[in-house]
């Protein structure tokens, strides 16, 4: 699980911080970065991290092409 680090703070422009941000996760392989979006996705809607919850496909409906 990833911590917050509070105790590091740097105030940057807006530029900046995606100058650093960017070089730092172009460091991580495609796994590790897959791995922090899932840890952030499940934050933001609030599900456990290795348990997303599942896709209601009642919601979605599929035709064939004429």
């Amino acid at each position: 699980m990833y911590r917050l680090d509070r105790t590091v703070f740097k105030a940057h422009t807006a530029e900046e911080a995606t100058k650093s941000h960017s070089a730092y996760y172009k460091t991580l392989t495609w796994q590790e970065r897959l791995r922090i979006a899932n840890y952030l996705n499940s934050i933001a809607f609030n599900f456990p991290e290795n348990n997303p919850p599942k896709l209601d496909r009642t919601k979605f409906s599929a035709r064939a092409r004429k």
